[in-house]
């Protein structure tokens, strides 16, 4: 009997440290975020800092969005939105698919997507541009959060 009673204690700690592990709702990927978007050939053709904050829909909202690489696709008035579904959380770390879409203020008519997938502090996938004359690509691009 005083074995039973140890495994149910054991059994309930794990379950009520497990519950704990979502304490300060780890499961998204609110917060600062460095991009590098690299091509074919593994040059950066674009870098950026952003910050996101998910809503309960799973779109997210964006701030601070800043290229730190110039490129004469994005001049200025850059729209920029997304979205997240969560996958899931294992230790503390999220899991799940990030859609990110920037279309250009002037010159207008230029498209960014990124389509990746959330790992923890990292979103790597594909990205892809469409555009005038110049502002056309794809690549690779990592996320980091800051």
């Amino acid at each position: 009997m005083k074995q039973f009673t140890v495994a149910v204690v054991l059994v309930v700690c794990l379950v009520l440290a497990g519950c704990g592990a979502g304490a300060g709702n780890p499961a998204n990927i609110n917060g600062g975020w460095n991009a590098t978007l690299t091509d074919t050939n593994n040059s950066t053709l674009f870098s950026f800092g952003v910050s996101l904050l998910v809503k309960g829909d799973g779109t997210f909202s964006v701030s601070n969005f800043n290229f730190t690489s110039n490129s004469p696709c994005f001049v200025s008035g850059a729209v920029a939105n997304g979205s997240f579904t969560l996958i899931g959380t294992f230790n503390g770390n999220v899991t799940g698919k990030f859609n990110f879409v920037l279309q250009s203020g002037s010159p207008s008519g230029n498209t960014l997507t990124l389509s990746g997938t959330v790992n923890g502090n990292t979103i790597a996938g594909t990205w892809t541009l469409t555009g005038g004359t110049g502002c056309t690509g794809s690549g690779l691009f990592t996320m980091t959060k800051m």
